[in-house]
């Protein structure tokens, strides 16, 4: 390598795996195409690779490309991470609390659970910005992909603080009315003769629920989707039998358990940080706020 590498040219990269094309990467990036085209070309040179072939569906990564990709997304993080970590340096003009926060969860504690909790803080405090990345992904804190995560899984890394705030229940669930049509099952081997609504491809965290619920796999599910938000919108809709948090499910009349005392999975609840904001203000406060709405609503 006969050149340092600007950060610029990373950028550029990113923004074609992303968007595919030299064009799609200038609008993601507000510079323009021949720009991109630049930097592209310089980042090929100083590092002596190939990055991408021309193809009629735009811009292809070669293989050095796709080993390349996960190192610039971390510089990406990180440097996301220092844009958020000066943003909360020192006080609003009235003293209060500012800065960037990033949030990640799951699809369904963010679009269900976390609405009101962020509203209520920013009441409380106008000069914080929020950023929620909702995935079922395991976003690395340790990377800075996000400041705080809210987990359904014990953090394992040494340098998170975690706290516990509480354990929620899932169970079977199904509207009123569907029950009134198909009947309601009494017994696990009922649901054979029932719209059951579940996954589609097998996780790490779903093999690991299944081993407490030995009767269910994926051929049970007559409807079949990994998003968690579209299963609790089947329920909802009256489509079949799901699982779906308690909470959620008390909120809902129309909605009713089934088979409570054959079927119920309780999923640990925790909230994490790196232990290198522990005394920012702004990752603390949100920290706090999270973790007093998640209790209440796990409670």
């Amino acid at each position: 390598m006969k050149q340092p590498i600007e950060w610029e040219w990373y950028r550029a990269f990113l923004g074609v795996l992303t968007e595919g094309s030299l064009s799609g990467a200038a609008r993601a990036l507000g510079i323009t195409q021949p720009t991109v085209g630049r930097h592209i070309a310089a980042l090929e040179k100083a590092l002596n690779l190939v990055l991408f072939t021309r193809s009629q569906a735009g811009l292809l990564p070669t293989d050095a490309a796709r080993a390349l990709q996960p190192h610039a997304e971390a510089m990406a993080s990180t440097a996301a991470a220092l844009e958020r970590a000066a943003s909360g340096e020192g006080v609003g003009d009235n003293g209060e609390t500012k800065g960037v926060v990033r949030v990640t969860a799951s699809e369904i504690i963010g679009v269900e659970v976390l609405p009101p909790i962020v509203a209520a803080l920013r009441e409380q405090h106008p000069a914080l910005k929020i950023e929620l990345m909702l995935s079922s992904r395991v976003h690395d804190l340790l990377q800075r992909e996000a400041d705080i995560a809210v987990r359904m899984t014990p953090p394992k890394q040494g340098q998170l603080i975690a706290r516990h705030v509480g354990s929620v229940e899932l169970g079977l669930h199904a509207r009123a009315d569907y029950l009134q049509r198909q009947g309601t099952p009494v017994r696990i081997e009922d649901l054979e003769h029932h719209t059951v609504i579940g996954f589609d491809q097998v996780t790490p965290f779903i093999r690991k629920a299944l081993a407490a619920l030995p009767d269910f796999s994926r051929d049970v599910f007559s409807i079949r989707t990994d998003s968690d938000l579209a299963q609790l919108a089947m329920i909802r809709t009256g489509a079949g039998i799901g699982f779906c948090q308690a909470p959620l499910a008390r909120r809902a009349p129309a909605l009713v358990r089934v088979l409570p005392q054959a079927l119920s999975l309780r999923l640990d609840t925790w909230i994490a940080m790196h232990e290198d904001l522990r005394n920012s203000p702004r990752c603390r406060v949100v920290f706090d706020a999270l973790a007093a709405g998640l209790q209440a609503y796990l409670a």
